[in-house]
């Protein structure tokens, strides 16, 4: 029979949350967590379940591949899976990161299943097979079907379709089919020429991404004179947090004055984020929003003002059609105190 590995993090493999994200690598025999779903899909056995925290990869990445291919040199597996990894971004990066070094140093399919937000699509998706999976741990039993299902055709040596009927993202692999209908080029080009201009929907064969390109701003000039605002990403908010703003997939932000105050005090203010360990930007909130560092610049005269709100929000999970809502949201207050230039600080 078949063999097959899953790669996990913290989270699904049971070790814990967010306070166990430097978990170093493991490797166990048998089920856990999404293995379990798998087996019971896959025309394989999932033999072991590598659990890792996404901290632990992000960080220390050369070191966890180290260990993990050292736990799968005396292996036997014939197809490699990682995830599903939804809309959790590092998560994501971890995935693609060992199913690419996988592939490479064992010759196995690899395939794993990201939410259309996370960035671990686009670093990844020309390496490896990654489904079009759901936002959330709710799609898990769907998103796990879906990766047996293309599992058990590689498995099986079957013919791997397009990016459109098997639902993985697109490769940038072009190569020549025949078509089923047999239907020539230039009768395909006229129909959807004819559809075009009577206004009627039609599938192009040839996509072309939107780029959404932002102009590089004009150099300040003077920073001496200029004022300056700070947005984050990074949930550092009052303790009551009063405007709700989501600890993950935020679509809400918050405008805070900081007239007068020189420092973030913790226990005044704390991080909202769900997407890191919050101990130390709840004790000290400088270290995401640095009014102390920006205060003692404008004491120094080296900008001319810090602008007397900062800005904020989460960025984990947040979708970029949210986040440039909010975006447009905030610049008329900007501009009304005629702000010259934003930090913007993540985490």
């Amino acid at each position: 029979m078949k063999k097959a590995i899953l790669y996990i993090n913290q989270f699904f493999g049971q070790i814990g949350g967010e306070d166990k994200a430097d978990f170093a690598p493991v490797i166990k025999e048998g089920l856990i967590g999404p293995a379990i779903e798998l087996n019971k899909q896959l025309d394989a056995e999932v033999t072991h379940t590598i659990i890792c925290g996404d901290n632990f990869m992000g960080s220390n990445t050369d070191e966890a591949i180290d260990i993990i291919l050292d736990f799968l040199k005396d292996k036997e597996f014939d197809i490699f899976f990682a995830g599903p990894a939804f809309q959790a971004g590092r998560y994501g990066a971890a995935c693609g990161t060992i199913c690419k070094i996988v592939k490479e140093k064992f010759n196995v399919p690899v395939i794993s299943s990201m939410h259309e937000e996370n960035p671990g699509v686009e670093m990844f998706k020309k390496d490896m097979y990654i489904l079009k999976g759901g936002k959330s741990a709710a799609k898990m039993r769907s998103d796990i079907k879906d990766m047996a299902n293309l599992g058990n055709k590689l498995l099986k040596g079957a013919e791997i379709l397009g990016a459109d009927k098997e639902g993985y993202y697109e490769r940038g692999i072009r190569h020549q089919v025949w078509r089923e209908d047999k239907r020539p080029a230039s009768d395909r080009v006229v129909e959807m020429l004819i559809k075009k201009l009577n206004g009627k929907p039609f599938n192009t064969e040839l996509p072309i991404p939107k780029a959404d390109r932002v102009p590089i701003a004009t150099a300040i000039k003077d920073l001496s004179k200029s004022n300056i605002a700070v947005v984050n990403t990074g949930g550092i908010v009052p303790m009551d947090n009063p405007d709700r703003i989501q600890s993950a997939s935020a679509t809400r932000w918050g405008r805070y004055n900081i007239e007068g105050i020189d420092d973030l005090k913790g226990g005044i203010y704390k991080t909202i984020h769900a997407g890191f360990d919050p101990a130390a930007a709840d004790a000290d909130p400088d270290v995401i929003v640095p009014i102390d560092a920006l205060r003692v610049y404008e004491k120094e005269k080296k900008i001319g003002k810090l602008h007397n709100y900062f800005y904020s929000t989460v960025g984990t999970g947040t979708t970029q059609a949210e986040a440039a809502r909010m975006a447009k949201e905030m610049i008329p207050y900007l501009r009304e105190d005629n702000v010259d230039a934003i930090l913007l600080v993540s985490t």
